[in-house]
């Protein structure tokens, strides 16, 4: 019984999120800010808009510079507002 328990466990842990946006700062150390532009519907006047939000990523190889793409993946938390990892390809 404790075998099943630890599969479902292990299972259980489900699928990160991954995001795609544009490097628009690298001047930490492995770090980059990287903004994530999103489509809104109003809700009463159906206009649609663009929404943005800021995240750090974790850059190891330092290898993303201002202007790239890049897609984002969820992780553990890395520092106080680190929370994604850059994607290689």
């Amino acid at each position: 019984m404790t075998e099943k328990i630890n599969n479902t466990n292990s299972s259980s842990r489900g699928k990160s999120r991954v995001l795609e946006g544009k490097v628009i700062s690298e001047a930490m150390q492995k770090t980059l800010v990287v903004q994530v532009d999103r489509t809104v519907l109003h809700p009463r006047y159906r206009k649609r808009y663009i929404r943005s939000k800021r995240y750090l990523a974790h850059d190891e190889k330092e290898q993303f510079h201002v202007g790239d793409n890049v897609r984002l993946r969820e992780c553990r938390p890395l520092s106080k507002r680190k929370r994604w990892r850059v994607l290689y390809s």
